[in-house]
């Protein structure tokens, strides 16, 4: 479960146990939720004389399950200093420690009597997934042939599916769903995470970031070597070159920079809609609080767990059907099929809860599950990267990491609360209504962007930023290259060629 193939006439094996990480601590507190309350209520009573009330003790466990997207706001803020001083992979790397530092805090909790333990290590563990959640998309989207950057971009949504559901298999009473059990439980992310440090460094830095970036020529080849193998790079690299000439500055455009950037403006918009409609389509909720929902929709308790691993292996299953098709389908027909599916599903439970149909809301929730994993939980990482160059991809996966995880957080902390108020059933036709908005502006505003270049997706946009006129009288520069074979590897023999475009 650690690790896919890239199949491109040879399989470097890529660690992404990093998605698997978010997903697991998505769905980890699912199961001892009750153990969590029980400790919390007991060390207020050692502490205090006096437990906590229902309010407060949802208030608590509230903050334990939100905290976590808050330090992955906090970790998304710190992606473009992090990947232009570092490198893609450089990054990866070195935040690992944050893993073991959360793991030990939230495994000694109990030990220590220390409820704040445990918030603190669910802030860290997100700050970690804050940064991995951009970082591993925009290293997998670097290193792709752009004939697989689809297949390759919707993978990490597969792992966080597999964390998840790794999490609900942990999380059964027979394996470590006991109470004496759940500090482990929470802490088990350190193993996974001791692979990807001893596997992650032998592997090349994004060959896009070492010529563009750093304009590294010998570090670019070998690393499109490993990762290409017996390919003729010499296209790709011209493709590179071609970005970067396009690029009005070689230098890494701030947040601040791409939000007053016009030649980006539908790009940002783009993103900007689709992550907050990522989280605000009611998945969160779902994952967070699967054992509550199917408890309010009549499941007998010593059942539930089974069901909630039930819907764990279909959210696998839809994530590898969405990854196998994506190629073929594109990535409008996956978002907006999956976002009208999640809709209709979303009212479907208000329907079924008003009319005590318990089954058919246990449906609705595998359909969100399932319309979810689909498309809309990985095209919006994938077009990320895909809508921007070079220069802005750090900025922009900063600003689409940031409201996604302030949507989180809120979904996280809400959701509890306007159940109560709503009494459960109307709650989610808020999500219909984002779920809907979200498909109609991808219907009517994002283009197709399979098989295209970078440069090319961006020449898409430039029409409705404005700014075809003004490209139309800019100078291209063409470089012929001329690749050599030398020892295995290839030299570059650059030649210039300045060429007006006519009008």
């Amino acid at each position: 479960a650690q690790f896919y193939l890239i199949t491109y006439n040879r399989g470097p094996i890529l660690p992404d146990n990093l998605s698997m990480l978010y997903g697991y601590n998505l769905a980890v507190v699912n199961s001892p939720a009750e153990y969590i309350k029980a400790f919390y209520n007991q060390t207020m009573v050692a502490r205090t004389g006096t437990g906590l009330d229902d309010k407060k003790l949802t208030l608590f466990y509230s903050v334990t399950v939100s905290v976590f997207a808050i330090g992955g706001m906090a970790g998304s803020l710190m992606v473009g200093i992090l990947v232009t001083r570092f490198g893609r992979k450089g990054t990866l790397v070195r935040i690992t420690c944050l893993v073991f530092i959360a793991g030990a805090f939230m495994g000694f909790s109990r030990t220590f009597g220390s409820p704040e333990m445990i918030i603190v290590g669910r802030f860290i563990t997100g700050v970690h997934s804050g940064i991995s959640l951009s970082v591993v998309p925009m290293y997998l989207g670097e290193i792709a042939p752009k004939n697989l950057r689809g297949f390759l971009g919707l993978v990490p949504s597969i792992f966080i599916c597999l964390g998840v559901f790794i999490a609900q298999i942990l999380g059964l009473h027979e394996l470590l769903g006991k109470e004496e059990h759940w500090p482990l439980f929470l802490s088990l992310v350190v193993i996974p995470t001791m692979f990807q440090l001893m596997l992650l460094p032998w592997f090349p830095e994004s060959p896009r970031y070492l010529l563009i970036e750093k304009r590294n020529v010998h570090a670019t080849i070998t690393a499109l070597k490993w990762y290409r193998s017996k390919v003729n790079i010499q296209a790709e690299i011209e493709e590179m070159q071609e970005e970067q000439r396009s690029m009005s500055s070689d230098q890494t455009v701030s947040v601040i920079g791409l939000l007053k950037d016009r030649s980006v403006r539908w790009q940002v918009i783009t993103i900007v809609v689709v992550n907050i409609g990522m989280q605000l389509s009611g998945i969160d909720a779902i994952w967070f609080y699967t054992n509550a929902i199917f408890e309010n929709a009549g499941i007998p308790v010593p059942q539930i767990q089974y069901t909630t691993v039930g819907t764990g292996a279909i959210e696998v299953i839809a994530g590898c059907v969405g990854c196998f098709t994506i190629e073929r389908l594109g990535r409008r027909p996956l978002m907006i099929g999956g976002f009208t599916f999640m809709g209709i599903c979303c009212a479907g439970i208000t329907l079924s809860l008003m009319c005590q149909s318990h089954y058919i809301s246990v449906a609705c929730v595998v359909g969100i599950i399932a319309g979810f994993c689909i498309g809309p939980a990985g095209v919006p990482f994938l077009i990320t990267a895909e809508l921007f160059k070079q220069s802005h991809r750090p900025a922009a996966y900063t600003v689409a990491g940031c409201l996604n995880w302030l949507s989180n957080f809120t979904i996280g902390f809400v959701f509890p609360f306007l159940q109560v108020r709503t009494t459960g059933a109307y709650c989610y036709l808020v999500f219909f209504g984002v779920c809907m908005a979200v498909a109609a502006y991808v219907f009517f505003i994002v283009p197709e962007t399979k098989n295209k270049t970078f440069v090319e997706i961006s020449q898409m946009f430039a029409a409705r930023n404005g700014m075809l006129e003004e490209e139309s009288s800019e100078l291209s520069v063409v470089n012929n290259l001329k690749l050599a074979k030398m020892n295995g590897y290839g030299a570059v023999d650059l030649e210039y060629e300045v060429i007006e475009k006519k009008k």
